[in-house]
């Protein structure tokens, strides 16, 4: 890694969901925010641990720039918390990204930006939700990127099962879980906690603001029938990109010009009738690999992927790829179009190489949430993580603390 000279630049940013995408003077991709140890693992530390958070992701613009990064405390609904930056920074209020690699040997030029997290200039001092803003020199936003700080406080016993009620056995997981607290007084907990369930860490169908069902001593117990279910949905869908040398099993074509590589995929249809079948996955997450590479983060290519799913056109609503490499999101550049004359959904997106797990989602106005079951199926045999957060404000507190958190698999339910 080396240093930058100062660069002055001046951009139009355009907001949306999760990333912050700047016009013209950048092109980010393949953000990564994990535990240093572990490309896998979430973006969660606990307080006032060794524990470090490693952000990366490239410019495939190519231009050089002065990057900063800042942090800003949320409460458990992604509300920004009421409070100054002095409270929960230690340091300054902002550091500059001074590591970064030009890519070597690629067809499409890249620069790849690191930042290890906490730093000596930059430290959070509570617990709770965070985004990570990565801005220019002249103050624009160019992303977000959303982590947490644990201090655990309860113990989380949870059990994944069949969802209770018998129109939903089969399609659905029911999560029960207990919050033991014997260490914590917690005198009202209908109005001091806050839950937070997700599924493979997703946004647009996490369960919010469950109170107990019962109250006993110190446990909180969370066993609802209907309340606290997701759609198993399917297995995800894959494709290995590792290597540009040879087909793997789910690539059809790849091409090569002077300046792109091009991966056609098989075409493919819908699961939503189908059995269901055992396929193993990564639950919805990536990882950066390139099989010819020393060192994968400035060695591996950039491909267009072209996906083609054969369906009917379905009315008044909107196909998408997403996974963990989008956040889960509805984002333009993921949103497949439709030829009426081959009658298949079709896009071809840019993804650095590596092994990618991924679902066709509607886009449906009257649902909250992307729908997965209408093109994968739906399956309660179908294994997902599950992550229960657990968040406490005392009536003093001018924030949510997280004081709880766990990960759980959805084993094989037969």
């Amino acid at each position: 890694m080396i240093q930058k000279e100062n660069l002055i630049k001046k951009n139009e940013t355009i907001e949306s969901d999760y990333i912050n995408i700047t016009k013209n003077s950048y092109d980010i991709k393949t953000i990564l925010l994990h535990k240093i140890e572990n490309e896998m693992s979430l973006p969660i530390i606990n307080l006032n641990s060794n524990e470090k958070l490693k952000l990366s992701f490239d410019d495939i613009s190519d231009n050089l720039s002065n990057l900063y990064l800042t942090i800003e405390h949320y409460n458990s609904d992604w509300k920004k918390s009421n409070l100054l930056k002095s409270e929960f920074i230690e340091g300054f209020e902002k550091d500059e990204i001074i590591n970064y690699e030009y890519s070597f040997n690629t067809l499409k030029n890249y620069i790849h930006y690191e930042y290890i997290f906490p730093s000596e200039n930059l430290k959070p001092i509570i617990s709770g939700n965070y985004k990570m803003k990565i801005f220019d020199l002249n103050g624009d936003t160019i992303f977000s990127k959303k982590f947490m700080i644990l201090d655990n406080k309860v113990k989380i016993d949870v059990n994944i099962k069949k969802a209770t009620l018998s129109q939903d056995r089969k399609i659905k997981h029911e999560i029960d879980f207990i919050i033991n607290h014997p260490n914590l007084n917690i005198t009202d907990p209908f109005s001091q906690v806050r839950i937070v369930i997700k599924q493979n860490n997703k946004e647009d169908n996490a369960i919010r603001n469950l109170i107990p069902m019962y109250v006993r001593n110190n446990s909180l117990i969370y066993d609802y029938n209907e309340e606290n279910t997701f759609f198993g949905n399917n297995e995800f869908r894959y494709f290995d990109i590792k290597s540009l040398r040879y087909f793997s099993e789910k690539i059809e074509d790849i091409k090569r010009d002077s300046s792109d590589y091009l991966v056609t995929l098989f075409t493919e249809r819908k699961r939503s009738f189908d059995n269901y079948s055992i396929e193993p996955d990564i639950n919805g997450q990536f990882y950066i690999k390139s099989q010819e590479a020393r060192n994968s983060e400035i060695e591996a290519e950039y491909v267009n992927v072209l996906f083609k799913l054969n369906s009917d056109f379905i009315a008044n609503s909107q196909v998408y790829i997403i996974g963990e490499f989008n956040n889960w999101s509805a984002d333009d550049e993921y949103l497949l179009e439709y030829d009426f004359k081959q009658n298949i959904y079709n896009k071809k997106i840019c993804f650095k190489q590596g092994y990618y797990n991924y679902h066709y989602a509607i886009k449906d106005t009257s649902l909250k949430h992307l729908d997965v079951a209408s093109i994968e199926g739906t399956y309660y045999q179908t294994r997902n993580n599950y992550e229960i957060y657990v968040y406490f404000k005392d009536f003093n507190d001018r924030y949510e603390k997280l004081i709880g958190y766990t990960k759980e698999l959805s084993k094989e339910l037969f």
